[in-house]
């Protein structure tokens, strides 16, 4: 067991929060990864049926479909993380008692 000292966080809290983190992240990437894989499934799947095998047809159409989505979905990552920020900026009174 550890001692806890006074001001010390436990370490259910900082899993807690790793947790949330990582959760955030995922949420925030969902949407270029995929919108990523459905192209490059459809692509994938356009090549397999008429036999080109070129590997930039797979790239192009995944990078401008990625960069669409992260311009549809940019303001709502940007509130997301604002947000995710404010609140753990909201518990820094919780960690320091």
């Amino acid at each position: 067991a550890l001692d806890r000292e006074e001001g010390s966080v436990s370490i259910g809290f900082v899993a807690n929060l790793i947790g949330q983190a990582v959760l955030q992240v995922l949420l925030m990437a969902a949407p270029m990864l995929g919108m990523g894989l459905i192209v490059g499934l459809t692509v994938s799947i356009f090549q397999a049926t008429t036999s080109i095998q070129e590997q930039t047809l797979t790239f192009v159409p995944k990078l401008v479909v990625v960069l669409g989505s992260l311009l549809v979905f940019g303001s709502w990552i940007v509130n997301s993380m604002i947000n995710f920020t404010m609140r753990i900026f909201g518990l820094i009174p919780d960690m320091v008692r």
